[in-house]
């Protein structure tokens, strides 16, 4: 394989960083929203598979606290003002600059590997910012290791030198100084915590739906098929089902946001609550890298029989991460919060009934939690607002 000409690969490495820095750059803004505005939806955000929020969200959207995005970003402005101003297009002798970018992109090659991984096999989902930026970087890496170059082991011994160098360059150490600043505040300022905001509504304030806006989400309505769950209500006039997965970030803002619209129809409306954790020990053929969800499920089980329920469901949205909630340790809150002492000598008990849920979520076609039925009815995967579930138990409860 010949190598590239220096000006076509300088180029065609300024276009692909230029690519990775936007897809980065709106990766930090989509993920820093998911944390900061309740019910926010952004554009990359397309069903249960295709979906940045799930990426995000999820334990392997940050590393060390800080969202890989950012760390993203200041790898493509590294190569862009390494690219920009330490390779001469025209340069008679190998610059160096292509190596340094090769050198910053084998390990980001390697990590990129890990995350791809992590979206497509562990959580099942596709983001596309994400991909963009693989793309990017795999780009780059080739590019880079195609073009004229210096060996990688000159790289040491020059190293001192060219920094040297750059630092007397106005330009280069502004970049520098941008960077590595814009990186520090970025990560300092970025919200604790990998769940996305729940400041839930009460009935009260959720926004008033027009009689238009009612009279459209009631035709939607009636045109959504209807399963027959068969499964008891208890004799209230609107039964919801949810497949829930306690693990799962949008699993704890319905939770929260759509509590005061299930109290406010408190006797006519009753919520089930479905176990459909993702984790292969109780829900075969489903891995979401969810390694305490089979617990969480089993202790709100548990916790049933002491009237604690809830308590622990409370506990378990509130403690979703990061760091990573362990299996070990929802079998101290069973204890501490919800007053289950014997777990171990329950939890395969636990597990039939977690695994008969999931086998009817299956049955039922559920690919992603939560998943919402409402008298049969299956809600859309994006979560709806307060405000607008409202208006379907209302719709239900009319008939």
């Amino acid at each position: 394989m010949e190598p590239m000409t220096t000006a076509r690969s300088r180029a065609l490495v300024l276009i692909l960083a230029i690519a990775g820095l936007a897809a980065a750059t709106t990766s930090t803004y989509v993920h820093y929203r998911l944390l900061t505005v309740p019910d926010f939806t952004s554009f990359c955000d397309v069903n249960s598979t295709v979906s940045c929020a799930q990426a995000y969200l999820s334990p392997y959207g940050e590393l060390g606290g800080v969202p890989v995005a950012i760390l993203g970003a200041l790898y493509f402005g590294a190569v862009l003002a390494i690219a920009g101003l330490g390779w001469p297009p025209k340069a008679a002798a190998p610059p160096a600059g292509p190596s340094y970018i090769l050198a910053l992109s084998i390990p980001a090659l390697a990590f990129i590997a890990y995350l791809a991984f992590a979206a497509f096999v562990v959580l099942n989902a596709f983001c596309i910012l994400c991909a963009i930026s693989y793309v990017a970087v795999l780009g780059i890496t080739i590019v880079a290791w195609r073009a004229p170059r210096v060996p990688l082991g000159d790289l040491p011994g020059r190293a001192s030198r060219d920094v040297a160098v750059a630092v007397r360059n106005p330009v280069a150490l502004v970049i520098a100084i941008v960077l590595a600043v814009g990186t520090v505040v970025a990560a300092t300022t970025f919200p604790k915590g990998n769940a996305p905001a729940m400041t839930a509504p009460t009935v009260a304030t959720m926004p008033v739906v027009s009689d238009a806006e009612r009279e459209r989400l009631a035709q939607w309505w009636e045109m959504q098929p209807k399963e027959n769950l068969a499964i008891d209500g208890g004799g209230a006039k609107v039964v919801v089902v949810k497949f829930n997965d306690y693990q799962c970030p949008l699993c704890g803002t319905t939770y929260k946001h759509y509590k005061p619209v299930f109290q406010s129809h408190a006797g006519e409306v009753r919520l089930i609550t479905k176990h459909y954790p993702l984790e292969s020990e109780c829900n075969p053929g489903v891995n979401a890298g969810h390694f305490a969800a089979c617990e969480a499920a089993a202790a709100v089980i548990m916790a049933r029989a002491k009237g604690t329920a809830e308590k622990m469901e409370d506990w378990l949205f509130d403690h979703q991460g990061p760091p990573i909630l362990t299996p070990d340790q929802v079998k101290a809150a069973a204890r501490d919060v919800a007053g289950v002492t014997d777990f171990d000598a329950q939890y395969l008990t636990a597990l039939k009934e977690i695994r008969e849920d999931a086998q009817l979520g299956t049955q039922l076609k559920v690919g992603s939690t939560p998943t919402f039925f409402i008298n049969g009815r299956r809600l859309p995967p994006q979560m709806l607002e307060p405000q607008h579930l409202n208006v379907l138990l209302e719709i239900e409860l009319k008939r």
